[in-house]
């Protein structure tokens, strides 16, 4: 079965891969939406498949280092793309998180990608 917890955060960024003229290409910002899919069996004595606040606590410290800081200057993320950002998190994550399926990020109500590992 696959749960998720949908997390929200503000970040500027500057994407350094596109041409001079495109927008992106500009000092800009996002409220991002982070969607984090935890897969597994529902644990017959709890219900669960993982309790949702177990999640949470695993991603606070990602939070932290992500929401409302300039995304180029963290470590890994000089050119932070979504599909970036996907990744980054995934890392970080999987060893608190060893059943983390997939990490989904919308930069945009209509525009986002999906990280499986």
């Amino acid at each position: 079965m696959d749960v998720y917890c949908e997390f929200f955060m503000a970040a500027g960024r500057q994407l350094t891969g596109v041409a001079p003229e495109h927008p992106c290409a500009r000092v800009h910002g996002h409220t991002f939406r982070v969607r984090l899919t935890v897969s597994g069996p529902v644990d017959p004595t709890t219900g669960f498949v993982i309790d949702f606040a177990d999640v949470q606590r695993a991603f606070a410290p990602v939070h932290d280092a992500l929401d409302h800081r300039f995304l180029n200057d963290i470590a890994g993320l000089e050119n932070p793309t979504s599909e970036h950002l996907a990744v980054w998190i995934w890392k970080r994550l999987r060893p608190a998180l060893p059943m983390l399926s997939a990490v989904e990020i919308t930069e945009s109500g209509a525009s986002g990608v999906v990280y499986r590992g």
